[in-house]
């Protein structure tokens, strides 16, 4: 699935399921309490802290996802095509960094 077809799936979503978008400060509040979810799990299954008994079954992927849908609707309910972003992004990213990454001895 390409990331239009992952905006038109959330706003479909939202549409058949959803009574409609949080407005932009809640879903910027839902956004960072889902990254803080994904931080949890990465800080204590990959970093150096112990993982609780609690967190072991908790899935990164499905967090991941939530981060991911609430995203896409953000992008939605602020006019953002974010295949035409990312795209740009990806582009600008590969022209800039490609040779500093390479010339980056702490990646050696």
């Amino acid at each position: 699935m390409n990331i239009n077809n992952a905006q038109l799936a959330v706003d479909n979503w939202i549409k058949e399921h959803g009574v409609r978008y949080f407005n932009e400060l809640t879903n910027m509040a839902q956004l960072t309490e889902e990254v803080g979810e994904v931080a949890r799990i990465i800080a204590r299954r990959y970093g150096e802290q112990s993982e609780k008994e609690s967190d072991k079954g908790k899935d990164l992927g499905e967090e991941l996802a939530d981060v991911l849908f609430v995203v896409l609707c953000l992008a939605n309910q602020t006019n953002i095509n974010l295949q035409q972003a990312f795209d740009k992004k990806l582009d600008l990213k590969t022209k800039r960094d490609h040779e500093r990454h390479h010339a980056n001895k702490k990646l050696k």
